[in-house]
């Protein structure tokens, strides 16, 4: 019965153990058939493909997913690599098909002023809030001294308290 036991222990902190594993190291989602021979050139489509979105996943690069789209995109980007376009010239062919939201981190202009200055209002209005909430609590404590009528009923109430016991 123990062994059967301890069987049971280790199968569960294997599993485990594999658990954390994959949580802890993304799986690669280049599949060796679409790696280029040459290491340089797979070194910079790798590069190239961790600024590109995946559009299908959204939050994840195209190097990252394992969505068919973009198997197709690390492809196409290695064929312009091979062709002999830049990195630049590569990541700018894929933007004139996709547009900026392709971009990982799109450009500072006029279309994407949103997304990048939305973080910081979003600071700013937070913090204006929390300031503004403890302003009226520290105003809602601030307790007003008590009238003379107010002060005498309460030591008739005290005396009458003390007269009871």
């Amino acid at each position: 019965m123990t062994k059967i036991r301890n069987v049971g222990r280790r199968l569960r902190q294997g599993v485990l153990a594999l658990a954390f594993m994959a949580a802890t190291f993304p799986a690669a989602a280049v599949d060796p058939a679409e790696r280029l021979d040459d290491p340089a050139l797979e070194a910079r489509a790798r590069e190239i493909s961790k600024e590109l979105r995946c559009l299908v996943c959204q939050n994840q690069s195209i190097d990252d997913s394992n969505a068919p789209l973009a198997r197709d995109l690390r492809i196409l980007v290695r064929e312009r690599l091979t062709a002999g376009d830049s990195d630049e010239e590569v990541i700018a062919f894929v933007t004139e098909r996709y547009g900026d939201y392709v971009l990982l981190r799109p450009p500072f202009q006029a279309n994407t002023l949103v997304l990048w200055l939305a973080p910081a209002i979003l600071i700013v209005a937070g913090g204006s809030a929390i300031l503004i909430l403890a302003r009226r609590r520290r105003t809602a404590a601030v307790v007003a001294p008590l009238t003379e009528a107010e002060q005498r009923r309460l030591e008739t109430l005290l005396e009458d308290g003390e007269s009871r016991s």
